[in-house]
């Protein structure tokens, strides 16, 4: 009981009375100094037990008082001089919720408090490994216990938890899409995907999940599930965080280390199958004795990684192995006092020191990403410096090949004018060379075959400037080259052209076809038709422009339509309508 009668507005500290147990069915009353740890006290036997705290107050107090409690559970319940006060889980069920994980508070009725002697009943019921137990309740006014004692506690145990499991689960996201996004290409030779961030993200997730366990009091899985997967958790996040650092190393590819990566396996999950065996035959002896064997392949492993980081000093090796010293240190300790000693109220404070190695985390794959970042920056100017000559030299083999195909241009050009004037020019110059030979052609015939040939040699000059499908174009350049003959003919014009729209067809060959076509219609009226009056019509007959020659001379057999005709409007692909009578004659032809 407290030792003295306090003032009515001190804290009172309840840390002697008397507890009554029950383990195997067996019932023991016996005299107890709190703190009262469950599993040392009774071999981590599951159980139930009632404790009686007695105090004294010289006064009954003035204003509501309240009751602290660091550590309690597994499940309990708490009254005051023989009133229940509140209840937490379910004394008659185990393996249920473990409100052990959160500091209590319970407030005090004052007209429950009175001076002279109280008492503070606290019933607990305790499940094997889970840190069942009694602390040191504290009891006094209810503002100076809410503000002094249960808000850090809470903020440290509960809000702490829920703050380090946020933000590993973070660190741990960010790590993951890194390693995910990251292209994969060794199905063609590239490299893969750096499995640091991967080995990053597993030990923020399981270390999330393990400080997560302090804010739930009621986990989803039966106590002995869950406390098998809480020690996997945290031997996944050891193993997770040696792997980090073989990767940081450079270490993981060499052959030599590939036993360190089988050890690794064995020493975090020999601890998994211990805590199974350790919850189920209640004997904590044989995972406090694996845990050991982590903590000391923890300390090897850190000694020899800060070795290294000495030797070959970067700022990620140190700055992992100063977090690895520290936590090793700060492991260490909440082995010994959570695992060997008779403390109870502690809480682990590797928790806390976490948050040193996810934020050195953090700042490694930052880093790393940024540098990424700056490589694939330098290499994108690279591409586009390489892009840009790739581009020049492609302009100059553009410009070379235009030259070529201008200069083919012309080739083919000279090689059309040249075929023109031998199948028109030539034709008519030979025309005339026979007509010389044979001594029987008169002048006029020989002069007109020559002003055929001079006629045909002009035409095919203005072909060259003549616009594409300008059909009209062409027609004007025929009568301005030709009238003269029609004067000296005496032929008159008639010249009936309307506007025409051009065709898109006539590229310059086509030009040419319909250009020989024409004159060959009007040179046979020349020549032949012994005509007076030559009329010329043009115009849009729906979508096609239809030209036709019209003449008044003798006529002919339009059966047999002149050869150089037919095979111009071949060419040209367009139909020919021939008629022709004594008086009319009509050539025809159809333009689409």
């Amino acid at each position: 009981m407290a030792d003295a009668a306090p003032p009515a507005a001190a804290i009172v500290e309840l840390r002697a009375g008397t507890v009554s147990r029950a383990v195997d069915g067996v019932m023991k009353t016996d005299p107890v100094t709190l703190p009262y740890h469950w599993d040392r006290m009774n071999g981590a036997r599951p159980g139930e037990a009632r404790f009686d705290l007695p105090f004294t107050l010289a006064e009954t107090p003035a204003e509501p008082w309240g009751l602290f409690i660091a550590r309690v559970g597994t499940a309990f319940e708490i009254g005051l001089n023989g009133k229940l006060l509140q209840r937490y889980g379910d004394l008659g069920q185990g393996g249920g919720a473990d409100y052990a994980k959160a500091p209590i508070y319970v407030p005090l009725p004052a007209h429950l408090l009175h001076a002279g002697a109280n008492a503070v009943q606290v019933r607990i019921r305790a499940d094997s490994g889970r840190r069942a137990g009694l602390s040191v309740l504290s009891l006094g006014p209810a503002a100076r216990v809410r503000s002094a004692l249960f808000e850090p506690a809470y903020a440290w145990r509960f809000t702490g938890s829920v703050l380090l499991a946020a933000f590993s689960i973070v660190v741990g996201t960010i790590s993951l899409a890194l390693w995910l996004t990251q292209a994969d290409n060794t199905a063609h030779g590239g490299r893969r995907r750096e499995n640091l961030y991967l080995w990053a993200a597993l030990a923020e997730f399981c270390w999330a999940l393990r400080v997560a366990d302090g804010a739930i009091r009621q986990p989803p899985l039966p106590w002995v599930a869950w406390g098998v997967l809480m020690t996997a958790c945290y031997s996944g996040w050891a193993g997770s965080a040696v792997m980090f650092c073989q990767h940081l190393a450079g270490w993981h590819e060499r052959k030599e280390m590939k036993w360190l990566q089988r050890a690794i396996v064995f020493v975090f999950t020999m601890p998994v199958i211990a805590c199974y065996f350790s919850l189920t035959r209640s004997e904590p002896q044989w995972l406090t004795g694996w845990l050991a064997l982590e903590i000391v392949a923890l300390i090897a492993y850190a000694v020899f990684f800060m070795g290294a980081a000495v030797r070959r000093p970067n700022v990620a090796r140190v700055l992992i192995a100063s977090v690895a010293a520290l936590t090793v240190a700060v492991g260490t300790r909440d082995w010994l006092v959570i695992r060997l000693s008779d403390s109870y109220g502690d809480t682990t404070w590797v928790r806390y020191t976490s948050l040193f190695f996810a934020l050195a985390l953090l700042g490694i794959v930052v880093d790393r990403f940024r540098e990424a970042s700056a490589q694939a920056r330098e290499l994108l100017h690279t591409l586009a410096a390489r892009v840009a000559e790739r581009e020049r030299d492609l302009a100059l083999a553009y410009d070379r090949l235009e030259r070529g195909a201008r200069e083919q241009e012309r080739t083919q050009e000279r090689e059309r004018i040249l075929r023109d004037m031998h199948d028109g020019v030539g034709s008519h110059i030979s025309a005339a060379i026979r007509q010389l030979q044979s001594g029987q052609a008169s002048q006029d015939a020989l002069l007109r075959t020559l002003r055929d040939s001079l006629d045909q040699l002009k035409l095919s000059i203005d072909s060259i400037q003549l616009p594409h499908g300008d059909a009209q174009a062409l027609l004007a350049g025929l009568r301005y080259r030709l009238s003269p003959r029609f004067e000296r003919s005496g032929i008159a014009l008639e010249w009936a052209v309307d506007a025409l729209q051009p065709v898109a067809r006539l590229d310059a060959p086509a030009m040419r076809q319909l250009q020989f076509l024409l004159f060959e219609a009007v040179s046979n009226v020349l020549q032949h038709a012994q005509a007076r009056v030559l009329r010329i019509e043009a115009a849009m007959h729906g979508d096609a422009v239809r030209i036709r020659v019209i003449d008044d001379g003798i006529g002919f057999d339009a059966t047999q339509v002149p050869c150089a005709l037919a095979a111009r409007a071949t060419a040209l692909g367009a139909p020919l309508r021939v008629e022709s009578r004594a008086g009319h004659t009509v050539v025809q032809v159809d333009l689409q």
